[in-house]
């Protein structure tokens, strides 16, 4: 765990104090789980329920924000059961999939989700001309529902392939009125309106936050960075963490902490807690 300057260790130990009433988002793949070549094998650090039930006990609410589909999310990591012990200590956790399209909490039980967006049926018809001009017909195109994804990862030039790609997608997504995110190796075409940003600012009414900690890893973290910024802004303590990797460290220059990988980040929130605990110990 890394501060980036003296003014992320008071914004830390502002958070601190007010940790009863802090919302604690994390991003999903590369932050509660490692980056694998299979999407569909990313499964939640072990020791990442127990740190979030152990977290919950000590602040207002627990989301996780993701571009992943909810019940993929839900399902790789577990978070139904994680829900059930959160709620047993009186406390919620929310699931934002897909960007904040989709919406699940340990108290509703249930995913409620929109239609696909308009325009993607014409998109994925034009796709495959679109992979042969960029030269990577062979990407992997994962289905998730209200968005696709391109993952350029198995190709034998990863970063190649994704740097063909981002014009020649970026282009066809706008001639559909789709919005386009990029990731480690894989772009994402989705419905425009909604975003890890907008997940936040809404987490932030609904709960009433006095305080909020966001962790991400990567681009698609970006909206969600600066929601947070914009409420510290406005006086609220916040907290920036970047889960940084030797492949990625897109958020480095925006974060108040710098953690490696899931393992930091569950580190962080370990000390978040036991730091919460002590603070509330002292002033009792």
């Amino acid at each position: 765990m890394e501060f980036t300057s003296a003014e992320g260790e008071q914004k830390y130990a502002a958070l601190v104090r007010a940790a009863d009433r802090a919302v604690i988002g994390l991003d999903f793949d590369g932050t509660l789980s490692p980056i694998v070549d299979d999407p569909t094998r990313a499964h939640i650090h072990p020791d990442a329920p127990e740190v979030l039930v152990d977290l919950a006990q000590v602040v207002a609410a627990v989301a996780v924000v993701t571009g992943r589909p909810a019940r993929q999310a839900l399902d790789l990591g577990g978070l139904e059961e994680v829900g059930n012990a959160i709620g047993e200590a009186g406390k919620e956790l929310y699931l934002f999939g897909q960007y904040g399209n989709e919406r699940w909490s340990s108290t509703r039980r249930r995913i409620v989700s929109p239609r696909p967006p308009h325009g993607l049926a014409t998109f994925l018809r034009d796709l495959p001309r679109a992979l042969r001009r960029a030269d990577a017909a062979d990407a992997w195109v994962e289905d998730k529902g209200l968005a696709h994804a391109v993952h350029t990862r198995r190709l034998p030039d990863p970063e190649g392939a994704f740097e063909r790609l981002l014009p020649v997608l970026r282009d066809l997504a706008a001639r559909n009125g789709l919005v386009l995110e990029p990731g480690r190796n894989v772009i994402e075409v989705r419905a425009p309106g909604m975003d890890k940003g907008k997940a936040v600012d809404t987490l932030a009414a609904e709960v009433g936050a006095g305080g909020f900690l966001f962790a991400g890893d990567d681009l698609g973290d970006l909206e969600a960075f600066d929601a947070v910024t914009a409420l510290g802004k406005d006086g609220m303590p916040t907290l920036l963490v970047c889960s940084a990797s030797d492949e990625v460290s897109a958020l480095v220059d925006r974060a108040d902490v710098v953690v490696h990988g899931p393992e930091g980040v569950l580190g962080l929130l370990r000390r978040l807690t036991a730091d919460a605990r002590a603070a509330d110990a002292r002033s009792r």
